[in-house]
């Protein structure tokens, strides 16, 4: 198998470390450098202890643009644009971004969620890899959405580990705040409602609700669950024979006929969903690994889309289950 060469920038975070684990054994995958501005100098293993006898790399802070085939971005929100900018990669080259700097596909970008946009992901050279909670939220509701059955305001709750906040230390992630605790935060307003919406008007055109929103920050560390619900008229095994078919062909995301738990899907890059019909209400829950499926994962796998491998390929990982 002929291996690709590849390069991460800003590798040294929880999403940077995800991609280094998973590319690193990755068979079509070579990887050629890692960057960080803050840790140049330090091996893998010394950022990332886990990876001891994984990985001889060591970081810099040079980019190095000649001869790369594909290029994973891990800078914070904002810096990505910028990076671009400064730093000219080939227009050969496959750039997968996994901030929030190009979801609206703005410069030539394809919004990388493979369950709706699989053949503009096979062979296209700009990637904008999709929020967490946002792939989460949309993987639970698309087939509601398409089907028309969204006539009102949706609500939405969602809960997730303490690692989606990113590796730099701050107040509401550390162990002493999260531990036995949980809050809300960006009440109706948070980031990755855009993104969702956009995807939602895709599928169906005529769409136009509110998405009423509240994310929670949860005392685990990795993990997203989400719990929509809307009124509806129809029955159970109508909603069930729906949702299998929408996700028929889907390599990650599965439709369970029975209930759910947050463990089935952490450490995996599979979204685990369940719709029920209850009080005149369908009830959605769906449950990603925020780190994978939510980040890295599916990075990769839209990876494996764009060079027209298995898209599963690197990414046969189990759940911890307990």
């Amino acid at each position: 198998m002929k291996r690709i060469k590849t390069a991460i920038i800003g590798a040294a975070g929880y999403t940077g470390g995800e991609l280094l684990r998973l590319l690193v054994h990755h068979p079509a995958c070579e990887l050629v450098y890692v960057h960080s501005n803050s840790q140049k100098g330090k091996t893998v293993a010394e950022v990332h202890p886990d990876l001891i006898g994984d990985s001889e790399l060591v970081f810099t802070d040079q980019v190095r643009t000649e001869g790369i085939e594909a290029v994973f971005l891990g800078l914070p929100h904002g810096e990505a644009n910028h990076f671009l900018e400064k730093n000219r990669f080939s227009s050969e080259t496959v750039i997968i971004d996994l901030s929030t700097d190009f979801r609206n596909e703005s410069n030539g970008f394809v919004y990388g969620l493979p369950e709706v946009n699989k053949s503009k992901i096979q062979g296209a050279k700009r990637i904008a890899n999709p929020g967490c909670f946002a792939t989460a939220i949309q993987l639970g509701l698309l087939p509601a959405i398409a089907k028309g059955w969204v006539k009102n305001q949706i609500h939405i709750s969602g809960i997730t580990g303490s690692t989606g906040a990113g590796k730099k230390l701050a107040e509401t992630s550390h162990f002493s705040y999260r531990t036995g605790n949980t809050s809300v935060y960006k009440l109706f307003d948070h980031q990755h409602l855009g993104e969702i919406s956009q995807t939602f008007f895709q599928v169906n055109s005529s769409f136009d609700s509110e998405l009423l929103f509240v994310p929670y920050r949860g005392n685990f560390s990795r993990g997203i669950w989400i719990t929509s619900y809307l009124p509806f008229e129809g029955s159970g095994e109508e909603v069930l024979k729906a949702y299998q078919e929408f996700y028929s062909d889907a390599a990650f995301t599965h439709v369970s006929s029975q209930d759910i738990d947050l463990k089935q899907v952490v450490n995996t890059n599979k979204c685990i969903i369940y719709p029920q019909v209850k009080k005149g209400q369908l009830v959605i829950y769906s449950a990603i690994d925020n780190l994978l499926k939510g980040a890295s994962g599916q990075a990769v796998q839209n990876f494996n889309l764009a060079f027209g491998l298995d898209e599963k390929e690197g990414l046969r990982l189990k759940s911890i289950a307990f």
